[in-house]
């Protein structure tokens, strides 16, 4: 039963319900509540389920609530009496394909429905895919000697991860240690494992590899937001001491940067996950936690402690200290950065590195922007001293050619839809040094429950960006440098983002504008400019607080603001959507004036052919953050001449 978005309980405003899946972290799961969310989410608190029945077998879990202590999975016998609880590692055979090591996973992990009776749902180490497999089919890891294929091992590289991710998996288990390895090769770290293997995983055996009944220390080899036993942890927690599993961290990349309509995280900090949230009280965050983190991580019932705060504060905003297991990094800042950073999905080669021009040799930049907006590029080129000696521009948007037009006067030439520009145009227009664009969002972005991907939509405006670079791009035997520059929405699917890391040849830095405005607005840049990946640090004449962006006579409410997006309800803020502006006594909304100045632009730089405020703010709702695209042009100052 579908229910309203943000219908209020009577229980106040301090928790939201995210309404279906308990255990939203694996991707297929977050996908579909992200497509639903609009229809299902609601702020009633409910009742939370701790002891369920998982499948037809009659796999039965139970969350362990002990006293702060991380949360493993009591694992029942199954009643089909085949064995192979949730957590065991095994042997697994489907048709077509040699037998692989995996692991017993609950299906609520898989995203899927429930195993068939006499099926286990199995996830392969590897590959980290899921199988739903006849339990006649799988067998002990123990039967090492008799799966383990020599020839296999040999040829395969991906077999090769599969048992080296096993085996390190049941050598934390059985607590095995082995001697260090001073090579740097995977074959010669595993040896020493291979061999415990074949040899019965002495002195424990089996007994050693069983998955953990209690609960026990947490350590940073455990995933935060995972629910299953002994997941692989992949990377860091870019919030919190700990780590995340491959598929945990997947979501943290899609979901982190995903806001709903109160300004709030639509999901968990923790987990990026929860069915029912806990908003912070915090005017200057939007940060939630879900129940289950609280009770889970910090201690059983720490959920319903802080529904009793008014305002409660979450664990990001209060004092660096260790909550249960959950423990703020004190360089979190940091960390975020470089978890975003680190996402190399892909591995790419550097690209070429141009050696500054001597400054006598020097000339003006020729400059080719797709889907231009209103102009931000050529503004901070000239903001920045660049001589610009041509700026072609291709923009669909009759107002915002008409603010280019004008506040440009007539400098930029509109060579309007991207999809009509040609080999002989480059050619014509070129040779060009700069080439930046980004296309457009709706397709790409997870916030939009319609959206078509990048394969579908304007999601394939990408591919425009991508041909004309292509063509924009030095020949073979011209000796001269060349920059590029794409940008779009962090919340996207990793997939997509992937795939446009994986044409572009590059992966991309992520760069919140907070650090250097008023606002929110997290983006990702994929590109070659130089120092993209330096520090974003803010200048003397960035406007870093809210107050400093109003006119006389009026208050900030507020110290930073959310996103401002298209949409006029992206100006309130905090759980009561209040204005962020108080003036005579009375709430009221951010000016024109005052939304240039968060974005960076000069004051009435959209104010042109009578636009309204509403149109206006759509305009800034598309465009960059200034100080942003300063802080990635300014290296540029090495190679192009400036006044």
């Amino acid at each position: 039963v579908c229910t309203p978005a943000n219908q209020n309980s009577g229980l106040g405003n301090s928790s939201r319900k995210n309404d279906p899946s308990p255990f939203a972290i694996y991707f297929s799961i977050v996908v579909l509540s992200v497509l639903w969310r609009n229809e299902q989410r609601q702020t009633k608190c409910g009742t939370k389920i701790l002891t369920f029945v998982t499948s037809s077998t009659g796999i039965s879990e139970q969350k362990i609530l002990n006293h702060g202590e991380l949360c493993l999975i009591y694992i029942s016998a199954p009643q089909d009496n085949k064995g192979f609880g949730i957590g065991e590692l095994v042997w697994g055979k489907i048709k077509g394909f040699s037998w692989w090591p995996g692991m017993v996973v609950t299906w609520r992990a898989t995203g899927k429905r429930q195993a068939s009776h006499g099926m286990r749902w199995l996830q392969w180490f590897g590959d980290g895919k899921f199988s739903e497999v006849s339990a006649d089919k799988l067998d002990s890891i123990t039967a090492f000697p008799k799966f383990f294929n020599q020839s296999s091992y040999t040829k395969l590289a991906s077999y090769r991860r599969a048992i080296f991710q096993a085996l390190e998996v049941a050598s934390l288990r059985a607590e095995k240690t082995f001697p260090p390895c001073e090579s740097d090769s995977l074959e010669e770290q595993i040896k020493p494992m291979l061999d415990w293997a074949h040899n019965g995983f002495l002195p424990k055996g089996q007994e050693g590899l069983k998955p953990r009944e209690n609960a026990g220390e947490h350590t940073s080899y455990d995933c935060l937001s995972d629910l299953t036993p002994d997941p692989l942890v992949a990377t860091f927690h870019p919030l919190f001491e700990g780590g995340l599993c491959l598929t945990c961290k997947d979501v943290y990349l899609e979901i982190s940067y995903m806001y709903d309509d109160d300004g709030y995280q639509s999901y968990c900090t923790v987990c990026c996950g929860g069915r029912e949230v806990l908003l912070c009280g915090n005017a200057n965050c939007c940060r939630c936690f879900c129940v289950d983190c609280l009770d889970i991580l910090v201690g059983a019932g720490a959920a319903n402690s802080a529904r009793d705060l008014d305002p409660w504060r979450c664990y990001m905003c209060q004092p660096l200290q260790q909550y249960g297991v959950l423990k703020k990094r004190h360089n979190w800042s940091l960390k975020l950065q470089e978890f975003f950073v680190n996402d190399n999905g892909q591995e790419f080669e550097s690209p070429k590195i141009y050696p500054a021009v001597p400054a006598e040799q020097r000339r003006p930049v020729r400059v080719l922007s797709l889907f231009d907006g209103i102009a931000t590029g050529y503004l901070v080129l000239r903001d920045l001293g660049f001589k610009v000696d041509v700026y072609i521009a291709s923009e669909v948007c009759e107002d915002s050619i008409s603010v280019g037009v004008v506040r440009h006067e007539g400098k930029i030439q509109y060579v309007h839809d991207v999809r009509n520009i040609t080999r002989k145009n480059i050619a014509e227009w070129g040779p060009f040094d700069l080439v930046i664009g980004g296309s457009p969002c709706n397709d790409l972005s997870i916030v939009n429950p319609a959206r078509k991907g990048l394969y579908e939509g304007t999601g394939r405006l990408f591919f425009e960006f991508y041909r004309l670079l292509s063509e924009a791009k030095p020949k073979e035997g011209e000796d001269r440098p060349f920059f590029w520059m794409f940008e779009n929405v962090v919340a996207m699917n990793v997939n997509d983002k992937r795939d446009i890391s994986r044409f572009l040849e590059c992966n991309p830095v992520m760069i919140d504008a907070i650090a250097v405005s008023a606002a929110h607005r997290a983006r990702y840049f994929w590109g070659n400019l130089p120092g993209m990946k330096r520090p974003l640090c803010s200048s003397g004449m960035d406007k870093l607080e809210l107050q400093g962006c109003l006119e006389h006579g009026r208050v900030a409410k507020f110290g930073k603001v959310r996103t401002i997006t298209t949409r006029s309800n992206s100006i309130k803020q905090g759980k009561d959507q209040h204005f962020p502006v108080m003036m005579n006594g009375k709430e009221d909304i951010l000016w024109c004036t005052e939304l240039e100045r968060i974005f960076g632009f000069p004051v009435h730089y959209t104010d042109v052919s009578n636009m309204g405020r509403g149109a206006r703010q759509k305009l800034l709702g598309r465009s960059w953050s200034v100080p942003v695209i300063r802080h990635l042009f300014a290296p540029l100052k090495d190679y192009f001449a400036c006044e």
